[in-house]
């Protein structure tokens, strides 16, 4: 089967949608299917360009298996606003241009787009629909809500009808797909498909799991505190950083305790001017992925934060190897969500924009080793069971294989 899959984010991207749509592209092609991809320059979470993709010009490669064709779209330094809809724009028009060509000349058996970017979805699902495809779409990241949400649309009623147009444009496919109940139960209630919305979780890598020894990071980094809580991943307006920043205050007088926040992204800048006084928290880039279990093994417990609003809109691609590292999880959310019910018995949480109760979750667990250590027990354990890659990806082959037969029988049924 010839697969074809268009979505802006890709290897070498380290840490988001990236690795997930890889990960999927990649055991497709171990499985003996022929895979496409179709993806943007890599620039994720920086909003830079990796400098080996900065010529303008479009690349391709054949990477583990996989047909990968790069488009050279407009990337931001600074991704909000007009900056942000040209971003995506433009990665969508080179996108449709590129996918038609390639369906003019040899037509694959379905096309998988993925969410972001709503408006590549809708000009895969154009071409797909154009051509008689399977058109099967994933949604990692509800853009519109998660762009109200954060503010990043205005108050106008109008703007926020016309995005959440756009985005239900792009979601009608012969199958649609999200990471979480919730975010299922969302696209349900918008009534944006007419077949069945599956849940199609993002994994644990499976070389992430607890160290019984210290991490190296601890000499390379110089490390001295014994405990250390870590925060892993982007910086931007959906995550909620400011409450770490404010937690390192409030907790300045613990000498055992050290905030790393190890990630880039628009708000990396301003987050770390607002502790520049501060010496229990330190920033560092992203590390490479093949150090991911080191980096992890590394803290005492996690941070997760999220805005209010915003934890049923996505469910961060993070956790499950957060959870995997056998390492409790503080994390600011509502038990009545999502991420609130996968993070029961795995870790603590509570209310969004609580910096007071924030840094006393975390002065608990330092102080509680027993119920640290069942809750790292527990966690390991959810992910084990919960977020397998073999188990997810197979299932996903076997609905998108039954998704291709179906309108292959379709269409020779006779019809009336």
């Amino acid at each position: 089967m010839e697969i074809l899959i268009v979505g802006p984010n890709y290897a070498p991207e380290p840490v988001g949608v990236g690795p997930c749509t890889t990960g999927m592209a990649e055991m497709l092609a171990n499985a003996g299917h022929k895979v496409r991809v179709v993806c943007g320059t890599p620039s994720y979470p920086h909003w830079k360009i990796i400098p080996a993709y900065r010529r303008l010009r479009i690349w391709r490669a054949v990477e583990n298996g996989v047909s990968i064709i790069r488009l050279p779209h407009y990337v931001p330094s600074v991704p909000n606003g007009l900056r942000r809809l040209l971003h995506l724009g433009s990665f969508a028009v080179l996108a449709f241009l590129v996918v038609s060509a390639l369906m003019l000349r040899r037509r694959p058996n379905a096309v998988v787009a993925i969410i972001p970017s709503t408006m590549a979805a809708i000009a895969a699902r154009f071409c797909a629909k154009l051509f008689r495809l399977p058109f099967w779409v994933h949604v990692q990241d509800l853009e519109a809500e998660m762009a109200i949400a954060t503010g990043q649309i205005g108050g106008s009623s109008w703007v926020t009808r016309l995005a959440r147009a756009v985005q239900r444009l792009a979601l009608r496919g012969d199958r649609v797909s999200s990471i979480s109940p919730a975010m299922c139960r969302h696209l349900a209630n918008k009534r944006v498909s007419r077949h069945e919305i599956v849940e199609f979780p993002n994994w644990a890598r499976p070389d992430v799991a607890p160290i019984d020894r210290p991490s190296p990071y601890r000499a390379e980094w110089k490390v001295d505190r014994p405990f250390v809580a870590l925060y892993s991943g982007n910086i931007a307006a959906k995550q909620g950083v400011e409450i770490i920043a404010q937690t390192a205050s409030l907790l300045a007088h613990r000498r055992d305790l050290l905030f790393i926040v190890c990630g880039d992204g628009p708000r990396k800048r301003e987050l770390a001017e607002s502790v520049a006084e501060c010496d229990n928290i330190r920033f560092y880039d992203l590390q490479p992925a093949d150090r991911l279990a080191d980096l992890l093994g590394l803290a005492t417990i996690h941070l997760l934060p999220q805005i209010a609003g915003a934890a049923d809109l996505v469910l961060p691609s993070k956790l499950p190897n957060m959870l995997a590292s056998g390492r409790p999880v503080v994390a600011t959310v509502s038990p009545q969500t999502d991420l609130g019910r996968e993070l029961s018995g795995c870790g603590l949480i509570v209310p969004p924009d609580d910096a007071h109760a924030f840094a006393e979750a975390i002065s608990r667990l330092l102080d509680d080793e027993p119920l640290r250590a069942t809750l790292g027990r527990a966690a390991h354990g959810k992910a084990v069971e919960r977020w397998s890659k073999q188990a997810i990806l197979e299932g996903f082959e076997r609905e998108l294989c039954a998704v291709v037969a179906q309108r292959s029988w379709s269409t020779v049924l006779p019809q009336g």
